[in-house]
């Protein structure tokens, strides 16, 4: 069950004075779980970004070699002040990490301690400002992409899922959660197996997912479409990358509010946890090694795909 903590984040984040040091606090009764908060200031305003590490009995923060897992919470900012009054519909990605970092918290004092480490990221900006796009306005971000990922994407995560709000769209037409392929070095990969059962066991419904471009896995700022920002960690590693959107039948703005949908959240929350749960298991897999061998044997590095791109960085 993961409401309880949603709930518990959603009325923390829902506040016009909220910062990284009262989300911290969050985490106050946790010993072993470690929280740490920047400030970065940007072209825009500033922002406050969160790291947890929740240690794993055999994690490699302690020694051990049981593989470590990502969850980024992805987002412009929580929240459009003073233009618009409240919790935006972009902050479902900062809730759901926070509360999936909460959740393992709580599970460990209660006896249920993963095997392996997973990092938790996000970044709180209630006062963010927005910007236009199709088919609805986004929310912006006080920093450029290429700060979020340095302080959101740590080196030692081995997979990583972008949680993200994925309403502005007419291209997922469905209210819930929905994954996207697996992304790698530049390539879009097969959807992965084991993510679409953990899916199906969290949801009880057929999974779900949502198209990807080339476009969509380029880096911010080179003047492409992109859906928005869900896949944008995949530029800033080599570890697999997966987005999970919370997604809408309509289309609805990043800065609209009264937009953000509790149990939607909750759902990308347990989808989260259960998957935090196998990766650091061993018996969940992003994508087939052998399969990325041949394919990269076959076709060669797609890397240029994770850059600004040739034909910028000649001009």
């Amino acid at each position: 069950m993961a409401l309880q903590q949603t709930l518990t984040v959603f009325e923390a984040l829902d506040s016009a004075y909220v910062n990284g040091e009262r989300v911290k606090q969050l985490f106050a009764g946790y010993e072993d779980i470690e929280v740490t908060v920047k400030q970065v200031t940007g072209a825009k305003g500033s922002t406050d970004f969160i790291h947890v590490l929740i240690p794993g009995t055999e994690g490699k923060s302690s020694g051990g070699t049981a593989p470590t897992f990502g969850i980024v919470g992805r987002l412009g900012g929580i929240g459009a002040r003073p233009s618009r009054i409240g919790l935006v519909s972009d902050a479902d990605g900062a809730i759901a990490a926070v509360a999936a970092a909460l959740k393992l918290a709580d599970m460990q004092i209660k006896g249920d301690r993963l095997k392996g480490d997973v990092i938790v990221t996000t970044h709180i900006c209630p006062d963010a400002p927005t910007r236009p796009h199709e088919p609805v306005d986004f929310m912006d971000s006080p920093v450029d992409i290429v700060d979020m990922n340095r302080h959101e994407i740590d080196p030692g995560m081995e997979a990583i899922l972008s949680i993200d709000t994925t309403k502005g769209n007419r291209v997922i037409n469905h209210k819930g959660i929905a994954i996207s392929p697996t992304v790698k070095e530049g390539y879009i990969l097969r959807v992965s197996e084991d993510l679409l059962r953990l899916m199906e066991q969290t949801t009880a419904q057929l999974p779900v997912t949502f198209p990807v471009t080339m476009q969509d896995i380029t880096p911010y700022g080179n003047d492409l479409y992109h859906i928005n920002s869900i896949l944008q960690p995949a530029v800033a590693t080599d570890a697999p990358v997966v987005g999970v959107a919370i997604t809408a039948q309509a289309a609805v703005p990043g800065c609209g509010t009264g937009a953000s949908h509790e149990i939607d959240i909750a759902t990308a929350v347990r989808f989260s946890i259960e998957t935090a749960k196998e990766f650091t298991n061993g018996t969940c897999r992003f994508y087939d090694p052998q399969e990325f061998a041949r394919i990269t044997a076959l076709y060669g590095s797609m890397k240029i795909l994770q850059t600004a791109g040739s034909a910028q960085s000649q001009g």
